[in-house]
């Protein structure tokens, strides 16, 4: 982004809104939502500024701001802080009002409701009572705002949406909290009121993210998304799908379709982020985008209603699939296919997934689960032991779900021919392993560690132990840190060695506790005496513990790994 289309600066709330310019909430922006927790917690922070002693200064996070001229902006995030702060100072101004009309000090207080609109909130006909706002609320809520919260009047609380009751729900929690802490400093009520308005305008400030475009705004979005801060990227996707039916013609019906959709779907993804659905479902169809540049061609792309619905009706096709795949244990999936599922989620990959939701549109059953396990096991060898670029890897599956979805290939046996570049050759998967070290430090990679030395025991002798019990642990030979009886190994060798797949074997809990750090040869009978058979074969096939041996079992694990994670059709 050039300098000439993104600006960044820090405004306290007075420079934002008291120097004539004007705020609007994008029609399809997202309705008013804050509850009494978020109102709580802004009001705490006006506290901690307005009493003695306290902050000198607070910090609202950021705003992002599309304008053309710097005189209008549109609100792109930050809508809900912008709207509280205004009905903050509109519950300050009917407290004043509150004054005037009952005649305590009634010429100074209405100057000082004038004055406070006048630098705030905006310009009222003193006619017709019709408001012209410095900030102007979406389509849905603004109406409200416009009619009954500005002009002070009553406020109506039957027949309106849930957003509205909660703008006026907020104007009257603020208007208690200011009139208490008014009355509570004592002397002159309205230069307490007009003092609480100036010290928030001068104490609260924003980092402000000015842009000249959606596109900008995206990026904006995405790059503060990498650092943490999470904001509101799928409101602007929104917006613009619903910008491309509003330049078409207002159906309000088609309006409340896509906005009841789209929230269903927002609903149904909980914590998931809504950019990486679509990426995955955009993919899965159409053409392969990296992240930053999903929004650029979400726009060049869909420009009509049709393709508006018809990507609304995508979406909602591939949500099962996506969602079982990130959420598996809440999927109508088979407990075969939760479990390969599962398996793509401890491994922390999501590569496959367009492949994977092509897959579950296009194959039968018994393809798709056949797909869905060497994905899996595509996964174990080239991510989890390799740990491989994936850069290459996700073209190579982006590939494959194009031509699945064009119809280019339409059964598992062709899919997987094209996944053959991502599917390390025996040699090099049996290599790797035996190079490996897992730290076991972390508990994804303890239970990475379970679940290989689980997947070997079942090969080894058919007994089936599943990874996530709690009834034995992860035994490492040597100790990760070792005491007395351990002379083999230096400490750089312990730091090298410790973490080796060939240096751990499960045992049961108790007798995992018991042997702790102690010697090879105190650890020796314990080890025979497992029901695992690997780890019997530790104590039957080594008089000591070294180097030498801990590679020597690695390698021959390595070569039964590669029985166990294996594509037939595949391996050499």
């Amino acid at each position: 982004m050039s300098a000439t289309n993104f600006k960044t600066e820090n405004n306290t709330y007075r420079k934002l809104i008291g120097n004539g310019l004007t705020y609007r909430i994008p029609r399809f922006q997202r309705d008013y939502s804050w509850s009494e927790d978020e109102w709580e917690d802004l009001w705490a922070d006006i506290l901690g500024i307005l009493q003695e002693g306290g902050e000198p200064a607070h910090y609202m996070g950021y705003l992002v701001l599309q304008s053309q001229d710097d005189k209008s902006f549109d609100v792109i995030d930050g809508q809900q802080r912008l709207t509280t702060l205004t009905l903050v100072v509109l519950a300050a101004m009917k407290n004043l009002q509150r004054l005037v009309n009952d005649k305590t000090q009634a010429e100074q207080n209405q100057r000082r409701i004038d004055q406070i609109r006048q630098t705030y909130i905006g310009y009222l006909d003193p006619v017709t009572l019709v408001s012209r706002t410095k900030l102007t609320l979406n389509r849905n809520n603004d109406s409200y705002f416009q009619t009954y919260l500005v002009p002070l009047g009553h406020l109506p609380q039957r027949g309106f949406r849930a957003s509205e009751h909660s703008l006026r729900k907020a104007f009257e929690w603020f208007e208690k909290r200011v009139r208490d802490y008014a009355k509570r400093q004592g002397g002159d009520e309205g230069m307490a009121l007009a003092s609480l308005v100036e010290t928030m305008s001068d104490k609260l400030f924003f980092t402000v993210i000015s842009v000249t475009d959606e596109l900008n705004a995206f990026k904006v979005f995405e790059t503060l998304n990498a650092r943490g801060v999470r904001l509101s990227s799928t409101d602007l996707l929104k917006n613009y799908l619903f910008s491309v039916l509003h330049k078409e013609a207002e159906h309000a019906h088609e309006m409340q379709v896509l906005e009841d959709r789209w929230e269903a779907m927002v609903t149904r993804l909980g914590s998931e982020s809504f950019p990486d659905f679509l990426r995955v479902h955009w993919i899965s169809r159409k053409t392969f985008v990296r992240q930053a540049e999903l929004f650029k061609t979400i726009r060049s792309k869909v420009t009509t209603r049709a393709v508006v619905f018809e990507l609304l009706r995508g979406m909602e096709e591939d949500m099962d699939a996506y969602l079982a795949l990130t959420n598996p244990e809440a999927s109508a999936w088979t407990p075969e296919l939760r479990g390969q599922a599962q398996k793509l989620r401890m491994f922390s990959v999501r590569q496959p997934f367009p492949l994977i939701v092509a897959g579950h549109r296009h194959l039968n059953a018994a393809d798709f689960a056949t797909l869905l396990k060497a994905c899996v096991t595509i996964s174990f060898r080239y991510n989890v032991i390799g740990s491989q670029p994936t850069n290459e890897q996700e073209r190579v599956y982006y590939a494959a779900a194009q031509k699945l979805s064009n119809a280019e290939i339409n059964n598992a046996a062709q899919v997987l021919e094209a996944l053959k570049p991502v599917y390390p050759a025996d040699e090099a998967f049996r290599s790797a392993f035996a190079d490996k070290i897992i730290r076991t430090t972390n508990s994804r990679n303890l239970r990475i560690v379970r679940y290989i030395l689980c997947a070997l025991e079942r090969q080894l002798n058919n007994t089936d132990h599943d990874f996530e019990s709690d009834t034995f642990n992860v035994e490492h030979v040597l100790p990760q840190n070792p005491g007395e009886g351990w002379p083999a190994f230096s400490d750089e060798e312990v730091e090298a060695m410790a973490y080796r797949i060939g240096n751990m074997a499960l045992m049961a809990k108790g007798a995992n506790r018991d042997i702790g750090n102690a010697a090879f040869a105190v650890k020796k009978p314990v080890l025979a005496a497992s029901a695992f058979e690997l780890t019997r074969k530790v104590a039957e096939d080594n008089a000591d513990w070294t180097p030498e041996r801990i590679a020597a079992r690695q390698k021959n694990l390595a070569r039964l790994a590669s029985t166990v994670w294996r594509v037939a059709q595949l391996s050499d």
